[in-house]
């Protein structure tokens, strides 16, 4: 048997970050590891220049998401005002945004950018250690999901949570017989959701038992939260049958 945390991401918005080229911000539709990790780190009390800390809490677990709605997708249009590029060469230095829009009118131009949420989105999340020794117990990380250091939120600040995560440790033979364990609450709430019986399973590692119907590369393994780098991470991919798992269905 195998110990395994487990808590529930649940919001109105959430937003799991993409590789973000220019004015656009697109958004996996299930948590990646980096948003995971930066969301434990916030619990623990991490700061962002801690890099050190960040790789090691990135370094030392295995992670999971189970996918029971990904929600509806949404995409939020922003213009932003700009100088143009004449105009900010003009400037000898800008420390505001003040100083940014300080230029001659006819200098200024807008932009359109996009901002990409999923709406409703529910998913069960797993962590457990890559070896015998980790930097933190997972009963530890669950009391701080508890009661964290910093706020949590769902990708961007603007996405809080809107249930308890219900942080518990699981024991089972593998990631599916925790998953399928796990008993959360709220479920009047959750049948709302029109929740079906099978979820998408994203996982890292080798885990006896599941069999992947094919592995993808994602980049969303920490390299420098201070220089936002990331490097590739494989991740595997099947569909889990939940039956009458206790924490969707009753």
């Amino acid at each position: 048997m195998k110990n395994y945390l487990l808590f529930r991401l649940y919001g109105p918005l959430a937003s799991w970050g993409d590789i973000a080229v220019g004015v656009n911000r697109p958004s996996y539709d299930h948590p990646s590891k980096s948003a995971t990790m930066g969301l434990l780190a916030a619990a623990l009390g991490i700061r962002r220049d801690e890099e050190e800390k960040h790789r090691e809490l990135s370094e030392s677990y295995n992670f999971a998401v189970a996918v029971h709605s990904s929600g509806n997708f949404l995409r939020d249009y922003h213009t932003v005002q700009v100088p143009s590029a004449s105009g900010i060469k003009n400037q000898k230095y800008i420390l505001t945004r003040k100083e940014e829009l300080g230029v001659d009118k006819d200098e200024l131009s807008t932009i359109l950018s996009s901002r990409d949420y999923y709406c409703d989105s529910y998913y069960t999340i797993v962590i457990w250690g890559k070896n015998a020794e980790f930097p933190y117990s997972l009963e530890f990380i669950g009391k701080k999901l508890r009661e964290p250091e910093f706020v949590l939120y769902l990708g961007r600040k603007s996405c809080p949570p809107s249930l308890p995560f219900e942080a518990k440790i699981v024991s089972g033979d593998n990631l599916e017989e925790a998953i399928k364990k796990a008993e959360f609450k709220c479920q009047e709430f959750l049948s709302l959701l029109k929740i079906p019986n099978q979820a998408r399973l994203y996982w890292e590692g080798d885990e006896s038992g599941l069999e992947p119907v094919h592995t993808i590369t994602r980049r969303d393994d920490i390299l420098s939260r201070k220089r936002w780098q990331f490097a590739d991470r494989k991740e595997n991919y099947m569909v889990l049958e939940l039956g009458g798992m206790k924490n969707v269905h009753q």
